[in-house]
């Protein structure tokens, strides 16, 4: 593990932020990168399975996810190909509705451009989610304007939404994204791995 990494699994900054929600946790920021990746997966924060887990997208998120991608398990935890660095590390917890909270931005002020310095190699950036394309693309138009001009950013950078159960209408409702995007999206994938 880096030096970069070891510093934000200590990263205990927002304590007192997640005592005051409703789930009244911890953090445990979840890291998964090497410098050596080709492929980042930039999500949005790890949801409660996740932060039990310790392993980002061990969820049915991430099954929707690896689906998407066209990658194995195996490849999609693949420490030497694949990054997944959220726009926070920790659980950001629930609020009094037991709905998620949005990332905290100290995460990302603090870490985020630290940790894509340490991508040499990086060939391929996936942005999961509108917090992720705000951040990587500087965008301030809605997940479905920024998925909907994907061919803008193509083959460097592919934006989604997030592979949520919530957005099951939002795919009905935009079948493009199936039957056009995952398409060039999985063969892109497909191409950064294996080279």
């Amino acid at each position: 593990m880096s030096e970069l990494a070891r510093a934000i699994e200590a990263c205990r900054l927002c304590t007192e932020r997640f005592q005051a929600t409703a789930t009244a946790h911890a953090p445990r920021p979840v890291v998964w990168f090497r410098p050596g990746a080709r492929l980042l997966i930039a999500g949005q924060a790890p949801g409660a399975r996740v932060h039990a887990s310790g392993r980002p997208f061990t969820d049915p998120s991430g099954d929707r996810l690896r689906d998407w991608l066209g990658l194995s398990e195996a490849e999609f935890y693949d420490l030497d190909r694949v990054a997944v660095v959220p726009m926070a590390f920790c659980f950001p917890g629930y609020d009094a509705k037991k709905s998620d909270l949005p990332p905290p931005p100290v995460c990302a002020r603090t870490w985020h451009g630290q940790v894509m310095d340490a991508f040499p190699d990086l060939r391929l950036k996936i942005l999961v989610g509108g917090h992720a394309h705000r951040w990587h693309l500087g965008t301030r138009a809605g997940v479905t304007e920024t998925v909907a001009c994907w061919r803008d950013h193509a083959p460097q950078v592919f934006p989604l939404p997030h592979p949520s159960w919530r957005n099951t209408a939002w795919l009905k409702r935009n079948p493009w994204f199936e039957t056009e995007l995952l398409p060039v999206l999985r063969a892109r994938v497909r191409a950064v791995m294996e080279d």
